[in-house]
């Protein structure tokens, strides 16, 4: 894992932009439902994340933040 997705789940309208930009099917829409009636986004696959923050810039709500893995120099 080189980044984690962290949602904020109450945030989230479920509109799927996320998971359309992710270019490794990390996030999907979840099953559970928000205190809003959506089904928010939810990390379906976070081994997979390379912390690219493509999910994160696309997001119109600032649902999704991206931390990276910083490697270590030599």
């Amino acid at each position: 894992m080189r980044g984690q997705v962290l949602i904020n789940a109450e945030r989230c309208k479920a509109c799927g932009l996320c998971v359309t930009a992710c270019p490794h099917d990390v996030l999907r829409l979840g099953q559970t439902i928000n205190s809003r009636g959506y089904h928010p986004v939810e990390v379906h696959q976070p081994d997979k994340c390379t912390g690219c923050t493509l999910c994160a810039v696309i997001c119109p709500d600032l649902v999704l933040t991206v931390q990276r893995e910083i490697p270590e120099r030599k």
